[in-house]
């Protein structure tokens, strides 16, 4: 599959029986099945912390496993899909994400659920390419702005979706339960392919390019690892500073050689088209905003307001009922003001709304936190539309699935790096502002209280009166870490809205 620079024309493809509704629905299903299984099992990590010993470096390589594997393979698998058949390719994929699942249910320690959940990031690469690939391949110009829209929507509200689903099931059974439920939904996915949505392909393949898939899988892996394990066991380390070393040499190898490959998997020039390379960075930090914050703030909403997983999962559904009408209306937005305007605002207010909950105490309470829910998503509507309209409309129809798998390895790497940055940053802060007291408890109950902040309330409840104190120590701790993270990802945030203010086109760019 080649990636070049100018848009290539493709013949039209038959929808299915049930028209572009029935292709939206069936790809709309798969894609929250893939984003809905990144943000669910969030919900549980304080269940996960005491029944599995998990500590908070367990936590986020359990959350981590899933979207590492996804963004280090959905390049290649999105690759696979353009040759063989997408809708071929996303049915496979929810085969193995279902069997997976439902074997991650069974899971009794912490290293056996990493591995499943990783290859439930194998099945999901598989499946996440080809549905908004087959949406852009299958829809007419005059409706891809808006299927596209609809798409991206749902990209950010299915994160939301997955989190009201474990809630209500963990109101009544266990964390397993979230990955038996997953594994029938996979089931429903792949009915719903087959039934509704057409069997899109690249009309001109070309070989694959092997080198770019190992370099990049490489690199994004290592990547991802090397900031989890560089906060675990100190940045000086040489397994992290191999990592790091590893990252550069690979990013730096596919640099090279897919300027000297005749067909590329994914083409360096690409990089060079203003629109392609504004969304790719919106996209890539806006994920990495958004699901690093749910890692942190999922466990604030239930630890330090003491909500049930159901009610946490329900406090943060403003997100949804903002993100949705927001994205459906940016296509006409950007016909309005532009896209430069709109990406830049779209992070701003992303970046304003997270500051705002960096801000919050133990005190708080929810209003101040629903407040900076309701600003990050306008931005999350904004800057995650006109993100991923720019990447896929800077493509030819031919080459959508690369167009696709591009905008999700951005999600994804944003995703895995934002767990990975304010997940590290977190548990670094909050092992530091823990009481000098904790050093004076036994042995075995002071490495649970620095493991995690669950663990650490989990012990003082055990100490009844006297564990009051540790109580309070323990969520300073923790606001402490969420502020720091929350602060680091707003600057990154910023400078996202910097560059594309100074950088971004104004008009985006169209495939035909």
């Amino acid at each position: 599959m080649t990636a070049t620079p100018h848009p290539e024309t493709a013949p039209a493809v038959a929808t299915g029986p049930a028209g572009t509704r029935g292709v939206l629905f069936a790809m709309c299903l798969s894609l929250v099945l893939v984003v809905a299984s990144v943000s669910a099992l969030n919900l549980a990590l304080p269940e996960l912390a005491i029944d599995l010993s998990a500590s908070n470096g367990a936590l986020t390589w359990i959350a981590d496993a899933y979207t590492i594997v996804l963004a280090a393979l959905v390049l290649p698998l999105g690759a696979t899909g353009d040759r063989l058949g997408r809708r071929n390719v996303l049915v496979v994929g929810t085969i193995v994400f279902g069997a997976a699942s439902l074997a991650a249910s069974f899971a009794d320690s912490t290293s056996t659920l990493i591995v499943w959940r990783a290859v439930m990031g194998l099945g999901a690469a598989m499946i996440m390419p080809g549905t908004l690939s087959t949406i852009t391949a299958a829809f007419p110009p005059e409706q891809r702005a808006k299927g596209v829209a609809t798409w991206s929507g749902f990209a950010a509200a299915g994160a939301i979706i997955g989190m009201l689903t474990a809630g209500a099931l963990l109101e009544q059974f266990t964390w397993r339960s979230i990955f038996v439920a997953s594994a029938a939904v996979a089931l429903a996915a792949a009915l719903a392919a087959v039934l509704l949505a057409p069997n899109t392909k690249d009309p001109h393949p070309h070989r694959p390019d092997v080198a770019g898939a190992i370099s990049t899988a490489l690199a994004i892996g290592t990547l991802v690892f090397g900031i989890i394990e560089g906060n675990e066991k100190g940045w000086t380390e040489p397994v992290v500073f191999a990592a790091f070393a590893v990252t550069v040499v690979c990013f730096a190898v596919y640099a090279y050689l897919g300027r000297r490959t005749e067909h590329p998997l994914l083409d360096p020039a690409l990089f060079g088209i203003p629109g392609f390379r504004a969304g790719a960075i919106t996209v890539l930090v806006q994920f990495m905003a958004v699901f690093g914050f749910f890692f942190v703030g999922l466990q604030y909403l239930q630890l330090i307001l003491d909500y049930s997983p159901l009610k946490a999962a329900v406090a943060l559904l403003p997100v949804a009922l903002v993100v949705m009408p927001v994205s459906a209306l940016t296509p006409h937005l950007v016909h309005r003001v532009g896209m430069k305007a709109t990406m830049t605002v779209g992070l701003l207010l992303l970046g304003a709304g997270l500051f705002v909950i960096s801000l919050l105490d133990v005190d708080s309470g929810y209003l101040p936190f629903l407040g900076g829910l309701v600003l990050a998503g306008v931005g999350i509507g904004l800057s995650g539309a006109v993100g991923t309209s720019a990447i896929t409309g800077s493509l030819g129809r031919g080459q959508q699935g690369v167009a696709s798998a591009m905008n999700d390895t951005t999600r994804e790497v944003g995703s895995a790096v934002g767990i990975a940055l304010m997940g590290s940053i977190y548990g670094s802060h909050y092992r530091s502002s823990l009481p000098a007291s904790v050093d004076g408890l036994p042995a075995d109950a002071a490495e649970s209280v620095r493991h995690s902040a669950a663990a650490g309330l989990y012990v003082a409840d055990r100490l009844g009166a006297q564990g009051a104190a540790l109580a309070d120590g323990v969520k300073s701790a923790f606001m402490d870490g969420l502020s720091a993270s929350l602060v680091a990802v707003c600057i990154v945030v910023l400078a996202a809205a910097i560059g594309a203010l100074l950088r971004a086109p104004k008009t985006p760019p169209s495939a035909d």
